[in-house]
């Protein structure tokens, strides 16, 4: 929820989530996957410092339950804050899952964002830490609009393969246009439930050079001097 995203890309971030679980293709796979029930919470995130539950832990096991989440996600506005710290949020969701209370069979960490790490510790550390504990992190690169402000960067996505997602069977489901963002998110939380091993959804035609994971700091370097 950093002041990088316009508050018509905050409001669809949120609106897509809400509308995956009012969706009966995800109730359906909730409903078909190994235990028949999963446990889920909704967090935001900015800064190092900026993270906020806005749902906490909720064992969905059926339809109404996921209606209701769906609701409770509802009722809350996003918020707005400084920097954007990937880190942060992948340390928070580590802890998060630690006081989840349930005793589960995979922990994902969903993660949706439209920039780089800027703020906190490097990304890479994070990630590598949450993937040793065993948690598998997928992405959500929103790409809605071109690159304009100085620490904006082009290629987002190949940004999340090479520096967010991790553990095994890790994926990403870019988003490029708005009108396709709830249907990515419903199918990126279908994935997850079902656990269906398949192809990458990115797909690049041809083989790119890594990025580099300091992006994000040096470009907050270069405009701040911090």
């Amino acid at each position: 929820v950093s002041w990088s995203m316009d508050p018509d890309e905050q409001e669809l971030q949120r609106e897509g989530f809400i509308e995956a679980f009012r969706s009966p293709l995800v109730h359906d796979a909730i409903r078909k996957g190994m235990l028949g029930r999963v446990a889920v919470a909704y967090f935001e995130w900015a800064s190092a410092t900026h993270q906020q539950v806005i749902v906490p832990w909720t064992v969905l096991d059926g339809p109404e339950g996921a209606l209701a989440f769906a609701d409770r996600l509802s009722r809350r506005p996003p918020g707005r804050a400084f920097y954007t710290s990937v880190s942060g949020a992948l340390d928070f969701g580590v802890g998060l899952l630690a006081q989840s209370n349930v005793e589960a069979t995979r922990q994902v960490i969903d993660i949706s964002g439209d920039g780089a790490n800027n703020d906190g510790r490097a990304v890479v550390l994070a990630r590598d830490e949450a993937v040793r504990s065993g948690v598998v992190i997928n992405g959500l690169p929103i790409m809605l609009k071109r690159p304009t402000l100085s620490w904006d960067i082009e290629d987002l996505d190949f940004y999340y393969r090479d520096c967010v997602i991790g553990g095994l069977g890790a994926f990403l489901v870019p988003v490029w246009h708005r009108n396709h963002f709830a249907e990515a998110i419903r199918t990126k939380i279908i994935r997850e439930i079902a656990e269906v091993p398949e192809e990458p959804l990115l797909q690049p035609a041809q083989a790119k050079a890594h990025s580099n994971c300091m992006t994000g700091e040096m470009l907050r370097q270069q405009r701040w001097g911090n």
